[in-house]
């Protein structure tokens, strides 16, 4: 019986895998690992990718419902096998004015938003990609954009410049006008990408003018700590919620149960 209360959300993204671990409608855990680099097997999951919390507690870590959405169709592929698989596509979601080519990934965390906050919703993404997804009150896509990230970009430097220094970002606002390498880089992406940034929300807040503002992904904290140093009263109407896409993901879960439910009582 408890098994099947037990289930996992997995987000594939470009980089790396993000995990989910709930009973029911409750999320319990939530964790990070690399890619798999081999075939899951039809019954039981990748131990070594689980959280330890979650193996000590089942013991068995076979026949887990995986909820699984993905960016990456070769890392989709290894998971063909799993039988438990329920994989998420956009016609799960009752989203609409959408697009084909919309990131699922995206669709989610505006969905996830969207369901959680009850208002219209800018969900800004700071991971590989530093995206925009606009989703109003009635469920409808409004739009966005689509960026490298703030790390991308270092990446993108390091790798198409023979002169240019790899660099970490920094915890504070550089010197604007930077006198040495290091520093004018990071002046350059951070400063752009804020002045995107906040752009974005002011013509966001100007057409929803009660709109949530939302950060997601694994630079949400930096990029909104940069964004309360140079505007923060803008800032200050901003959230972090780092589980958006998997409060969209929930949903999935609950609408399939539901009509699980549904089938066996009919």
């Amino acid at each position: 019986m408890e098994n099947q209360y037990t289930w996992l959300a997995l987000a594939i993204g470009n980089s790396r895998l993000h995990w989910a671990w709930f009973k029911h409608h409750t999320l319990i855990e939530t964790w990070n690992t690399p890619h798999l680099a081999n075939v899951v097997k039809p019954e039981r999951l990748p131990q070594l990718f689980l959280s330890s919390n979650l193996i000590k507690q089942k013991q068995s870590v076979a026949n887990i419902p995986v909820y699984l959405a993905s960016v990456v169709s070769r890392q989709t592929e290894l998971w063909q096998s799993y039988r438990q698989l329920n994989l998420i596509s956009l016609k799960d979601l009752k989203l609409s004015n959408t697009y084909p080519t919309l990131g699922i990934d995206r669709a989610l965390a505006a969905w996830g938003a969207l369901t959680t906050y009850h208002q219209p919703c800018l969900v800004i993404d700071g991971g590989t990609a530093l995206t925009f997804t606009g989703i109003d009150e009635p469920g409808q896509l409004i739009g966005g954009a689509i960026l490298p990230g703030l790390r991308s970009q270092l990446t993108i430097l390091k790798r198409k410049t023979a002169a240019l220094p790899e660099i970490e970002l920094p915890d504070t606002l550089p010197p604007r006008w930077a006198l040495n390498t290091d520093q004018a880089i990071a002046s350059g992406i951070i400063y752009t990408a804020i002045a995107g940034i906040h752009s974005y929300i002011v013509d966001w807040l100007s057409q929803f003018p009660d709109g949530a503002v939302i950060f997601t992904g694994g630079d949400a904290e930096l990029l909104c700590k940069y964004l309360h140093l140079q505007f923060a009263e803008l800032a200050q109407q901003t959230i972090i919620d780092q589980n958006l896409i998997f409060w969209g993901m929930r949903v999935i879960y609950e609408q399939q149960r539901h009509g699980r439910t549904a089938n066996k009582l009919d």
